[in-house]
C-alpha cells in the first residue's frame, strides 16, 4: 500500500513540481494550494505525512499545521520555507513540526527527510500499539484473553499476515491463540517455534509462500514455555526493527502470562480456603435449619387448624425463608467441594437448548425474544455435561431475569478449528451492570437479587476454569450484558457435530 502524503503550498508551480516528484518516488499524493481544501482532505483521509508551506495567505503554515494536528495528532509535518525564514521554521519545529525543508528543494534532501519522518511515524505508532497491548495484557485476568491480546498485538505491531501463540502443554506444542489470516502450513510455524525455544532467541525462516517466518520464545522463570510466531506476506522481509519489536513484545507477553498464572494460582487458593471455611459453617447450620423448618411447618399447620390466617401466613413466610437458607447452605457445600470432572460425549448446542428451555419455563417473562446462532462446525466433545449445565443455566437465567421489561437474549457459538476452541456468547439487552457491580460479580456471596445466594457466578466460572476455559463479562448500565466463554474442545473420533 502506498504511503499517503499531503502537499500544501499557495504557489501552484511548487505544488505541481512536488506532486510529480513524490509520485515518481512511489507515494500517493494529494496536492492543493488551499488551506481550506487541505483541512477537508485531512478530515476525509488518513495521511502518513504532510508538507506545508510556512508563508501562505490567508492562513499561514503554523495555523494550518495546528488545525491538521487537532484532526490527526500524530501526523508528521515537514514545514517548507525560503532561506530568509529559517528562524521561523525552527520555531515551527518547536511547535510541533517534525522538520523543515528549505526552498529550492534538493532531491536527496527531500527524499532523506521524508524517509526520516515516515520512520518516526512508524516508531511512534508501534510504540503506541505496544503500550495499548501492554495495558490490555495487564488488565487481562484470564489466560485466554492474554493470549488473544498477544496474537492480535503481534500482528498489529509488526504488520504481519498472521500470528500464532504456541504454549507447551504436556510435552508438546499446542496453538493456543491466533490472529490474522489462517496459516497455509502449521508445520512450518511449529518448526520455527521449536527453533526459537531451543535457541532462546528470535529466529527467522523462509515462509511457506516465499514470505518470512519469525519466531520469538516466551521465556518464563524456568525457560521457554512457548513461542510467538509471525509470518509476513510474499516479498516482505522483516527488518531489524521488527525483530527488536517482536523480542520486546514477546518479553512483555511472557511477563503477562507469568503474572496471569500467579494471579490465577492465588485466586484459586483463596477461593479454596474460603470454600473450606464456608463448608464447615454450612455443615453446622444443616441440622438447626432442618429443625427450624420442622417447627415452622408444625406452627403453620396449627395456625391453619385454629383459623388464624395471619399467623399461618407468617409461619409460611418462616418456612419459605428457611428453605432459602437451606438452598444457600446446599450451594455453599457444593462450592466447598469442587467437582471432579466426569467427561462424556456432549453436544454443546443440545446442552444450550436444554438450558434455554428450562430457564424460559422457570422465568415465564413476557415480551422476551430468544435468538440462537450456532456454528454448524462445532463438534461434539468430551465434557462434563452435568457441571456445564449448572453454569450455563445460571448464566441464561441471569440474562432472562434482566429482561423483566422485555428484550432480547442471544446465544451464539463459534468454533476455531486451528485452536480447537469454542466461543460461546450469551448476550442480553437488559439493564446492564454498574462498574462497581461488575468489579464484584465473581465475589463469593455478592448478589443484587433479594433471593440470590451470591454463589452462582463464582460457581459458573469455577466450572469453566475446570474445563480449561475462560469466562469474561462486559456490561454497562442501560446497555445490557455480554458474557463470553472460551472453551477448549477436542473433537471426538468420527467427527460428530454439536
Amino acid at each position: 500500500m502506498k504511503r499517503k502524503i499531503l502537499v500544501v503550498d499557495d504557489d501552484a508551480a511548487i505544488v505541481e513540481v512536488l506532486e510529480m516528484r513524490l509520485t515518481a518516488m512511489g507515494f500517493d499524493v494529494t496536492a492543493t494550494a488551499s488551506a481550506q481544501a487541505a483541512v477537508l482532505a485531512v478530515d476525509e483521509t488518513r495521511f502518513d505525512l504532510a508538507l506545508i508551506d510556512l508563508r501562505m495567505e490567508p492562513t499561514d503554515g503554523i495555523a494550518l499545521m495546528e488545525a491538521v494536528h487537532t484532526r490527526q495528532p500524530r501526523l508528521p509535518v515537514l514545514i517548507m520555507t525560503a532561506h530568509g525564514t529559517i528562524e521561523t521554521a525552527v520555531d515551527a519545529v518547536q511547535r510541533g513540526a517534525f522538520d523543515y525543508l528549505t526552498k529550492p528543494f534538493l532531491r536527496d534532501e527531500l527524499r532523506a527527510k521524508i524517509a526520516r519522518a515516515l520512520a518516526s511515524r512508524r516508531w511512534a505508532r508501534d510504540r503506541e500499539r505496544l503500550l495499548t497491548v501492554g495495558q490490555t495484557l495487564a488488565s487481562s485476568g484470564i489466560m485466554a484473553r492474554v493470549l488473544d491480546a498477544v496474537a492480535q498485538g503481534a500482528v498489529e505491531t509488526t504488520e504481519a499476515d498472521r500470528c500464532v501463540v504456541f504454549q507447551q502443554e504436556h510435552g508438546k506444542l499446542v496453538p493456543m491463540a491466533s490472529a490474522g489470516t489462517p496459516p497455509p502450513s502449521w508445520s512450518a510455524l511449529e518448526s520455527a517455534a521449536v527453533a526459537a525455544m531451543t535457541k532462546g532467541l528470535p529466529v527467522t525462516f523462509p515462509g511457506s509462500e516465499t514470505g518470512s517466518i519469525v519466531a520469538a520464545p516466551l521465556v518464563v522463570q524456568k525457560g521457554p514455555t512457548g513461542a510467538l510466531v509471525i509470518e509476513t506476506a510474499r516479498g516482505i522481509e522483516p527488518t531489524e526493527d521488527d525483530l527488536e519489536l517482536l523480542a520486546l513484545f514477546s518479553s512483555q507477553a511472557a511477563s503477562a502470562v507469568r503474572t496471569t498464572h500467579e494471579l490465577e494460582r492465588l485466586r484459586s487458593g483463596a477461593l479454596a480456603a474460603l470454600g473450606r471455611m464456608a463448608t464447615e459453617v454450612a455443615h453446622e447450620l444443616k441440622n438447626p435449619l432442618a429443625g427450624l423448618r420442622l417447627y415452622a411447618r408444625h406452627l403453620e399447620q396449627r395456625m391453619e387448624k385454629s383459623g388464624d390466617a395471619d399467623g399461618a401466613g407468617l409461619a409460611q413466610k418462616i418456612t419459605s425463608t428457611v428453605d432459602h437458607l437451606a438452598a444457600v447452605v446446599q450451594e455453599i457445600t457444593a462450592f466447598g467441594r469442587p467437582p471432579e470432572l466426569h467427561r462424556v460425549p456432549t453436544s454443546l448446542h443440545a446442552l444450550l437448548d436444554e438450558c434455554l428451555g428450562f430457564a424460559q419455563a422457570r422465568c415465564e417473562l413476557p415480551g422476551i425474544e430468544i435468538a440462537r446462532a450456532y456454528d454448524a462446525a462445532c463438534p461434539d466433545a468430551m465434557l462434563d455435561a452435568r457441571e456445564l449445565r449448572k453454569a450455563f443455566l445460571n448464566l441464561v437465567i441471569n440474562g432472562l431475569e434482566s429482561l423483566r421489561e422485555g428484550g432480547r437474549l442471544s446465544v451464539s457459538t463459534a468454533y476455531a478449528a486451528d485452536t480447537h476452541t469454542v466461543t460461546i456468547v450469551i448476550e442480553d439487552t437488559g439493564h446492564g451492570m454498574s462498574e462497581e457491580t461488575l468489579s464484584r460479580i465473581f465475589d463469593l456471596f455478592f448478589t443484587t437479587k433479594p433471593q440470590g445466594t451470591g454463589l452462582g457466578m463464582a460457581l459458573a466460572r469455577s466450572v469453566i476454569d475446570l474445563h480449561g476455559g475462560a469466562l469474561t463479562i462486559h456490561s454497562a448500565l442501560g446497555k445490557g450484558t455480554r458474557i463470553t466463554i472460551r472453551l477448549p474442545v477436542e473433537p471426538m473420533a468420527g467427527g460428530a457435530r454439536a
